[in-house]
């Protein structure tokens, strides 16, 4: 714990008594019970020491301490030898540069770094200071966005996209905060995830292993691990239309369509070679020349690493012009390789960013190996917790197995979250050696049918669980959809008790926040255009620009609320050893929701009412859901507007009124 006691040290040393820092008052009003620092108010914001502040938030944290090694992983220190901590966690995902992003100059507009030399952006010292907040929240899970070192070359806005990866085994700069004069980015990680694991909050972050940035770090030893397309081609660069086909993921069937497209041939000519392939001697004296590595190969080549694209035939979304391929087998695909002729440099095609479906014969091993190796690199540096690993759906089998089975030999109990968005691929993710899928709660929870069908038949049935999402950093916000004031009640209710389900709080959600970060799935381009026009944030979003939330808009009842599910979750989890029933109800027409779990005689039955315009009377036949003769003693019904107990007992039949789109916990023979 060398770190976080050194970053307090400093801190403590640089006091100066003057509340010349902004900060939103919920951190504090959620992290303390009394503030005992300095402190003034003004214009919403609490306005503080810095340096004052943060150390006696880590002084805070540190009272947790029992001398353990906290720069080791939570399983690691607990002696826990499996990743069965994932069913009992409840997850705040969060973009570390937009989270804990804030005005701390506390007038004006919205600076990455300001007039006082604030980093104004989002830090690991101000993510360390968010812990408490958390942890009063209910969190035990912090999943990360990348926080790698990022490229500033062909962004999508004013920053670089934390999936356009420069180098994955470094940090990006950008985390460090000048308030602690001198301290790398490394020692600032280090004692972010020892404060987390004093508070008893695991560690979980995103990794890429299919792409880089196209100006990526590896390129000066590595140019063959890359692909290299004619300069003059790239304005004209992008995935190749096939008319015959639909937008689909391509069959080995499809093969022949595809070579035989004429688009198809114009796009595999506009590929070359690696420089160090073209002149072995040029590139030589190249790599060593002043300035980008890049440019210096466009300049002295006439060649440059290509955009990505989708894998889909047919998809409509424009290139990821800030990211590239890289080269995973060193031949074409196999399938593949009787359409292309000989001397074919190796090129970008559907199927070969597919190739989990289009392995080629020859692995790129060395490769391989340094894509395998970055996780623990994390988890001897730092002692992460756990990982989601990026399209790792997309990998080869062999190389997502080297991936996992590096991690697990670390941390037997390191978590592994698979980025799979079908509900039914959860089979196919345990047998690959995840323990956890993301879903597509966040899509169903809008669409009230699907919703019934996902909470009724999908979720009670799996094999691992799902991040239980009802929005996420690609999807719009749950306040900002339609319906979205009465949603943002029902949707975490019914996804954050439910079987199966690891409750997810995206950054923002607690306070209500407008603006999605990224507009990647379930939206369209005007879903930027959600705040309000004088706003300085419209129009912008948080993966491709500086955005800060909208903290000061926030009353805290959101927070409250999501607070007070999770905290439910937790005075429940006796009864979901038990068994799972759905409930016997006197008529369903598809729009009550519902599940329980029961316990000898002791149950909680869950009920949502997914039309958002009617009431619903129901009546709960007892005996008939726990599937079993119960004796009911007392019945509590619990909702977000309170609790209160039925005055029946020696009944079966339990009569409730539903609103449109509410929800109510009945518990029988229980009580919280």
């Amino acid at each position: 714990m060398v770190e976080l006691k050194n970053l307090q040290a400093f801190l403590k040393s640089k006091i100066t008594g003057k509340t010349l820092y902004a900060l939103p008052k919920q951190w504090i009003e959620h992290s303390f019970s009394q503030y005992g620092g300095k402190l003034s108010m003004k214009d919403g914001s609490c306005f503080v020491d810095p340096y004052e502040y943060f150390s006696l938030v880590i002084e805070q944290i540190v009272q947790n301490n029992n001398g353990a090694d906290y720069s080791k992983s939570l399983a690691q220190l607990r002696g826990e030898k499996d990743a069965s901590w994932l069913m009992s966690s409840k997850m705040y995902g969060a973009l570390p540069r937009a989270t804990v992003a804030y005005n701390h100059k506390g007038f004006g507009p919205f600076e990455p770094e300001d007039i006082f030399g604030y980093r104004e952006s989002g830090t690991f010292l101000k993510m360390i200071a968010l812990l408490p907040y958390l942890k009063n929240l209910g969190i035990n899970v912090l999943y990360m966005l990348p926080i790698s070192k990022m490229s500033n070359i062909f962004k999508k806005g004013e920053i670089g996209s934390p999936y356009a990866v420069k180098n994955p085994i470094e940090l990006d700069d950008s985390y460090a905060d000048p308030l602690l004069d001198g301290m790398d980015v490394q020692e600032q990680f280090k004692a972010l995830v020892q404060a987390a694991h004093l508070l008893g909050i695991r560690i979980v972050l995103d990794f890429i292993p299919r792409t880089a940035s196209r100006d990526s770090d590896l390129i000066k030893e590595h140019p063959d691990w890359f692909y290299w397309i004619k300069i003059e081609e790239l304005a004209s660069y992008k995935p190749p239309y096939v008319p015959e086909l639909p937008f689909k993921i391509p069959d080995p069937d499809d093969l022949d369509i595809i070579y035989s497209n004429e688009e198809v041939k114009k796009h595999l000519g506009k590929f070359t070679l690696s420089p160090d392939k073209i002149d072995p001697e040029k590139w030589e004296k190249v790599k060593h020349m002043d300035g980008s590595v890049l440019s210096n190969i466009a300049k002295e080549f006439g060649i440059i690493t290509p955009p990505g694209f989708s894998d889909w035939v047919n998809d409509p979304q424009p290139t990821w012009d800030d990211a590239t391929f890289l080269r995973l087998y060193l031949d074409h695909p196999a399938l593949s390789q009787r359409y292309i002729s000989k001397d074919q440099p190796p090129y970008v095609l559907f199927d070969v960013v597919k190739s989990s479906k289009f392995p080629g014969n020859e692995p790129n091993i060395p490769l391989w190996e340094y894509l395998s190796d970055i996780i623990p690199t994390y988890q001897k540096r730092y002692g992460i917790d756990g990982a989601r690993i990026d399209m790792g759906h997309a990998l080869p089998s062999e190389l997502q197995d080297m991936i996992i089975s590096k991690a697990k030999s670390i941390d037997p109990a390191f978590g592994l979250i698979a980025e799979e968005l079908e509900m039914k691929n959860d089979v196919k993710a345990k047998n690959e050696g995840y323990e956890c899928i993301l879903g597509n709660s966040w899509y169903v929870v809008v669409r009230s049918r699907e919703f019934y069908e996902f909470i009724e038949e999908t979720v009670p049935n799996l094999v691992v669980p799902f991040i239980a999402s009802c929005e996420t950093p690609d999807t719009p916000r749950i306040v900002a959809r339609e319906n979205g004031s009465k949603l943002k009640y029902l949707a975490p209710a019914l996804l954050y008790l439910a079987p199966n389900a690891i409750p997810y709080i995206n950054s923002g959600q607690e306070i209500e926040e407008l603006q999605p970060m990224n507009l990647g799935l379930d939206n369209t381009i005007y879903g930027k255009t959600i705040l309000p026009p004088d706003d300085q944030f419209y129009g912008k979003l948080a993966f491709f620009d500086y955005y800060a939330m909208h903290w000061n808009n926030a009353d805290g009842s959101m927070y409250n609320y999501l607070k007070w599910l999770l905290k439910l979750r937790n005075e429940l989890s006796d009864l979901y050893s038990g068994e799972f029933r759905y409930a016997y109800l006197n008529y369903q027409d598809g729009f009550t929701a519902n599940y329980s779990f029961w316990k000898e005689e002791k149950g909680f039955i869950v009920l949502g009412n997914l039309d958002l315009v009617h009431e619903r009377y129901i009546e709960v036949f007892v005996s008939e859901t726990a599937g079993r003769s119960i004796e009911v003693e007392n019945v509590v019904v619990i909702s977000r507007y309170g609790k209160k107990k039925l005055p029946i007992s020696g009944t079966n039949v339990i009569p409730l009124n539903l609103l449109p789109a509410d929800f109510l916990i009945v518990l029988v023979n229980y009580e919280v």
